[in-house]
């Protein structure tokens, strides 16, 4: 009931939860029984999309013993790793899914033009004096994440390229921007509206 809870709850960015195993990117999978793309591209951290473009594949059908070509994704450990401080810092007491809709902003800005094009680069961005996200400003970015946080930078990747586009995550509680407040809202996850 959990599980089937947290996927309606989150239809809109269409987030599940995953094993915690991961490799690097690139190489050959073949897949076995019971294995999804979904999984793959948790297990490997890359998305989905990049999996079926890719292997030319127009659905998500795969079948065991398939050979599964993993395209590198420019995504490094010491990437995810500070992506997960990120999430444990900012998304601390927030529920799973929220966590991952973080990390999915940060991605996001990395795709997005009116971003740097690097995890570490958008994560230590410094916009009119400020650093964009205040983690960094207080220090909380060197804390050790979570496994959660590190699970959710996981599901973030393989959801890569999906979902809503959020650019920006606020609460509106702490909030002291008027900026940000005026965004169009996506999307609520616990106390953080996403927002584009």
């Amino acid at each position: 009931m959990i599980k089937k809870s947290f996927i309606l709850g989150i239809a809109a960015l269409s987030f599940v939860t995953f094993s915690t195993q991961t490799f690097a990117a690139g190489g050959e999978h073949t897949v076995e029984k019971g294995e999804s793309l979904w999984d793959i591209g948790k297990e490997k951290s890359v998305s989905v999309i990049q999996l079926k473009e890719a292997n030319n594949l127009e659905s998500n059908e795969i079948q065991p013993g398939q050979t599964i070509e993993i395209p590198d994704n420019n995504v490094t450990p010491e990437d995810r790793e500070l992506l997960a401080k990120l999430v444990h810092a900012e998304a601390k007491g927030e529920p799973y899914a929220g966590k991952v809709a973080v990390a999915t902003v940060v991605l996001n800005r990395v795709d997005s033009t009116e971003f740097p094009d690097t995890i570490k680069s958008v994560i230590y961005q410094v916009s009119n004096g400020h650093y964009a996200f205040s983690p960094v400003q207080n220090g909380q970015i060197n804390q050790a994440p979570s496994q959660e946080a590190r699970d959710a930078v996981q599901e973030a990747l393989a959801f890569r390229g999906q979902g809503k586009g959020s650019l920006f995550f606020y609460n509106p509680v702490t909030s002291t921007s008027d900026w940000i407040t005026n965004r169009e809202t996506l999307l609520t996850i616990g106390k953080h509206r996403f927002a584009k």
